[in-house]
């Protein structure tokens, strides 16, 4: 990422001091038997013990007896057991310790009866995924416990359970309500249109929400597009035309990936910026606009001015306020919150009923995701749509997503040829030869179990009845 995204120097000094305070959390982060239940996030600041056991609905009691002081975590899920694990302090780490549940724990992916827990380790409780972080940036004013269920979002439309991510919502939504220039800038896929849509709804503005790629404008119509035509002045211009700027007056226009914006264009836009008026392709006289303007790019534009590729003067004026959206890497713990909501977007059939194996989460949360929130839209909607049964295995995801290692490397096949040859023969002698079924037992496609055969010269029919 460029310095200019990477500068402090928008961001007061006391909220800039504020965020060097780091809190340890804990988060659900997805319930594997009812996906749509979100998550929720607790600060253990000042917490020397939590109880997690099975309860009617998922929430939270914090307790103070003597000197210990503890949070009750209830989770509503029939494979946790009434007194489920203990996490507590011990030589200023977290311990888990399983109290003899039905289901056991599981830290990384693997069985467990007790175990320190490290920053990002991933607990299974069951079949509940919950995440540790050691310290996250935090605002004294931030809830001790936040639970999706009942989280408003700063912005319409984009949730987080993250605090500093939180903060940094709040205050994007303080400048949504005013009519200030705004430059996100994210990733493909992390949900920039999302956020400009919420901005749009908070600033109350009577006209329309106008989104324009910028990459997708034509190179020969180009001032036509944007700036609108009169009858006449070019051939097929039969009608007089807005263009996209002025079908946005009174609202908010959005210029998606202004980044591919042309030269010549982007002279011409910054003329709209500074007088607030167009001049239509054929037209003698400018028209007044009153729109406010949100841009995105995944692009790093001070690059981009410093090759002469994008005018200083333009960045400057589009730059009144910026804001980062992070990849999904980045914000692992809102995976259940995420899926939660696309999957009620998506209106599939059953899809308010349907569960994700604990093996097929692993996959979720050990994949890079470089489309981001757009990829696991895509992959979900896919994934509901083959599981027949209601039920989201990891044969269900792309290979991209089957051939991530996991969070547990001794449920991988072994890096060793003679040990993994093994494995496979003992595999088709179990499941009698059916492919399908060993490329199930690994977590891997069809198509890398074929290869490996193939590679061992092992012939599956051998093995069928």
């Amino acid at each position: 990422m460029s310095d200019i995204f990477n500068t402090t120097e928008d961001v007061p000094a006391e909220r800039r001091a504020q965020r060097e305070l780091l809190h340890p959390y804990l988060f659900v982060v997805l319930h594997c038997d009812k996906p749509t239940l979100g998550g929720g996030r607790y600060d253990l600041t000042d917490l020397d013990e939590i109880l997690i056991g099975r309860g009617a609905k998922r929430e939270v009691l914090r307790t103070s007896e003597g000197n210990v002081r503890t949070l009750v975590l209830s989770l509503p899920s029939a494979t946790v057991s009434k007194n489920h694990a203990r996490l507590f302090r011990r030589h200023e780490q977290w311990f888990l310790e399983d109290l003899d549940s039905k289901n056991g724990c599981c830290v990384n992916g693997e069985r467990v009866a007790n175990a320190f827990i490290r920053d990002g380790d991933f607990i299974e409780i069951g079949v509940v995924i919950l995440r540790y972080r050691a310290g996250l940036p935090t605002l004294p004013s931030a809830p001790l416990d936040v639970d999706s269920a009942f989280l408003t979002p700063e912005i319409p439309g984009y949730t987080t359970l993250d605090p500093a991510a939180t903060a940094d919502l709040d205050a994007l939504s303080r400048v949504a309500r005013l009519p200030i220039t705004t430059l996100l800038f994210g990733e493909t896929g992390t949900g920039k249109e999302v956020l400009a849509k919420g901005m749009h709804l908070l600033a109350g503005r009577k006209g329309p929400f106008v989104a324009v790629n910028c990459g997708a404008l034509s190179s020969t119509l180009l001032e036509s597009q944007l700036f609108g035509h009169v009858k006449g002045s070019f051939t097929g211009a039969q009608r007089d035309a807005p263009g996209y700027i002025r079908s946005a007056d009174g609202g908010t226009l959005f210029l998606d990936e202004i980044g591919d914006l042309p030269l010549p264009a982007q002279a011409a836009f910054l003329r709209v910026l500074q007088e607030r008026e167009v001049v239509p392709v054929g037209a003698t006289r400018p028209t007044s606009v009153d729109v406010r303007v949100i841009a995105a790019t995944h692009k790093a534009l001070d690059t981009l001015c410093l090759e002469g590729e994008f005018r200083t003067d333009l960045l400057a004026r589009i730059a009144s306020y910026q804001h980062v959206l992070p990849p999904l890497r980045q914000r692992i713990e809102d995976m259940g919150v995420l899926i939660g909501d696309i999957a009620r977007r998506e209106g599939i059939p059953g899809a308010k009923e349907f569960r994700i194996s604990v093996t097929a989460a692993r996959r979720l949360f050990s994949y890079s995701w470089p489309l981001n929130v757009r990829e696991l839209g895509n992959v979900l909607t896919v994934a509901l749509a083959l599981a027949t049964e209601g039920v989201v295995e990891v044969f269900h995801l792309p290979e991209a997503v089957i051939e991530t290692p996991g969070l547990n490397p001794k449920t991988d096949p072994p890096a060793n040829p003679a040990e993994l040859r093994e494995q496979l023969e003992s595999l088709l002698r179990q499941h009698r030869g059916n492919v399908t079924s060993v490329s199930r037992s690994l977590g891997k496609s069809r198509t890398q179990v074929h290869r490996w055969m193939q590679r061992f010269g092992i012939d599956p029919d051998a093995y069928r009845d």
